[in-house]
């Protein structure tokens, strides 16, 4: 996943990540059957990581805002080391990764509306607020990347702009 980050999907590549690890390429092959079973496992690890494992951390929390207002901190905090996600977005078209990133994306958007949902807004605004949360959220990640310093003083504002209570 370093490498992943450092140079994107291209730096997921036996030989050099062999050698960086001290490790021939013999073991490195023991364990994945070429490059392309290797990128597939570091993107599942990172689904599981920077999805399930975020999902379990949130679920520990008790009403939809409080999950809410943990996930947002969680992954805008995340989101300053967001370079693995940008990477893989970076990379959408590539056969391994896209349907990896559509199928955390359709997790994240639909455990999102369910948290919407929660605080009162109707399912289908639920939605929309979800897919407008988990934009943001992109754009968070990629603007931290770039621009920290302008986006960092507004993180919390973000956040209370999109847990605002539906009515409910």
């Amino acid at each position: 996943m370093t490498a992943l980050a450092e140079g994107g999907v291209a730096a997921v590549a036996i030989e050099p990540l062999a050698a960086r690890a001290g490790a021939t390429k013999g073991s490195v092959y023991h364990h994945f059957a070429n490059r392309d079973a290797l990128l597939q496992a570091t993107v599942e690890r990172w689904e599981r990581q920077h999805t399930e494992a975020v999902i379990e951390l949130v679920e520990a929390e008790g009403s939809p805002s409080d999950k809410l207002r943990t996930l947002f901190a969680t992954v805008l905090d995340r989101s300053r080391k967001g370079s693995v996600e940008l990477a893989l977005h970076n990379a959408a078209d590539d056969p391994i990764i896209a349907p990896v990133l559509k199928r955390v994306a359709e997790r994240r958007i639909g455990y999102l509306t369910d948290l919407f949902a929660g605080l009162g807004f109707e399912r289908d605004q639920a939605h929309r607020r979800a897919v407008l949360a988990y934009s943001v959220y992109l754009g968070q990640a990629q603007m931290m990347a770039t621009l920290p310093d302008l986006v960092e003083p507004i993180l919390g504002e973000v956040v209370q702009a999109l847990t605002q209570s539906g009515g409910g």
